[in-house]
């Protein structure tokens, strides 16, 4: 692979990033951090070089265990950076949105400290205000424009001018986890239950995960989804479209031709979300991602 311009800086990002390996193939690396996740009374990393994989994470949930995630701290943020400006690289870091973690604000403090000791070299930290297949989707976008040629300052320029044209729009198949996290109350849980409600959810303004619609059904959901695309795409940014799922791949397939129906044009990728989100959305979950302005 041979890069247009050779990249001088490294593009960084967490393991909140859900990616596929095609959103990445052909594309500059991006350097990802894990993180600690807790299923039950265990306690795994994940993201490279992790002992937890987006299978075995599942099963735990379906076989009743819930999950908690724990932010970067600092010293983790210093270990990984540290690393590429010695080999004389500048840095960019795309963060987890600050609605949902402080590990923005852990990289930031970690910055702030290595820019006094490495005058020389250019660090930037990005608060991408998404999350899991939507995070993965600004990097994946962020990446294609390194590979184009784009320096570190107009990039960084680039991806706060457009990170909120990022749309997300999530379903979830059960309650149980929204419950567990606090994010609905055990009686909505209850009712929603019986009444095969499939929450709609969304990123907003701000960078956190809200409740939005209740549709009744996975095909009701899917077809909600297809309607906030038809209502805001805006390929002319890019063709992207991302498509998540929580241990669903038959779920993902069936958005997938929905959206082939009637986006022709769309550059369709299917990532499957891991622990960081899904531990707080459960199994089932699916998401529909692409560039718009009905964030």
């Amino acid at each position: 692979m041979s890069y247009k311009i050779t990249p001088d800086y490294k593009i960084f990002t967490d393991a909140t990033a859900d990616f596929s390996s095609s959103m990445l193939q052909g594309l500059p690396r991006v350097e990802v951090i894990p993180m600690e996740v807790t299923v039950g009374d265990d306690r795994f990393l994940y993201g490279p070089g992790s002992n937890l994989s987006v299978r075995q994470f599942y099963a735990m949930q379906r076989g009743g265990k819930y999950a908690t995630t724990s932010q970067i701290n600092p010293v983790a943020y210093r270990k990984a950076f540290e690393k590429a400006l010695n080999e004389g690289y500048d840095i960019l870091y795309l963060g987890f949105s600050s609605g949902m973690s402080g590990c923005y604000n852990n990289a930031r403090l970690c910055m702030d400290e290595l820019r006094t000791e490495y005058p020389k070299r250019k660090i930037i930290c990005t608060d991408t205000l998404c999350a899991a297949v939507g995070e993965a989707f600004l990097v994946r976008e962020a990446l294609r424009k390194q590979y184009e040629g784009m320096d570190l300052d107009d990039l960084a320029a680039w991806v706060d001018a457009n990170k909120l044209k990022v749309c997300h729009w999530f379903t979830v198949d059960v309650f149980d986890h929204l419950k567990h996290g606090g994010r609905v109350s055990a009686a909505s849980a209850a009712v929603g239950g019986m009444l095969n409600i499939k929450p709609m959810l969304h990123v907003d303004h701000d960078g956190k995960l809200g409740v939005v619609k209740k549709p009744r059904g996975r095909n009701k959901a899917i077809k909600e989804q297809i309607a906030q695309m038809q209502a805001g795409w805006q390929p002319e940014i890019s063709p992207l479209v991302v498509i998540g799922h929580g241990d669903d791949p038959e779920a993902a397939e069936k958005l997938k031709h929905a959206v082939e129906n009637q986006f022709p044009k769309a550059d369709i990728h299917i990532a499957e979300i891991g622990p960081i989100i899904g531990g707080h959305t459960g199994p089932g979950m699916l998401a529909l991602i692409y560039w718009g302005n009905n964030r």
